[in-house]
């Protein structure tokens, strides 16, 4: 039943991160790689800095910072290198 939760988090999360940084989603298989990715990069950061964040609505604000600083990341080496 955790990794359906996982699923579902992910497909959110990537989905309101698209929404936040670009004003749409990607689509759910990208949503969700977004999200997943999103998810570890935002544990990563929250336990950088301290922060636990336990629960669903936890791991869901996790994942979506996660997700905002992944497409974040993403657009500037875009521009970067001109794509």
């Amino acid at each position: 039943m955790n990794f359906l939760w996982y699923i579902i988090i992910g497909i959110v999360s990537g989905f309101v991160a698209g929404k936040l940084m670009r004003g749409g989603g990607f689509g759910i298989i990208v949503n969700l790689i977004v999200g997943i990715i999103g998810g570890v990069l935002g544990g990563w950061l929250f336990g950088l800095l301290g922060i636990t964040a336990g629960g669903i609505i936890g791991s869901l604000i996790t994942s979506v910072v996660g997700a905002i600083v992944l497409l974040w990341l993403v657009g500037l080496l875009s521009r970067a290198t001109g794509h």
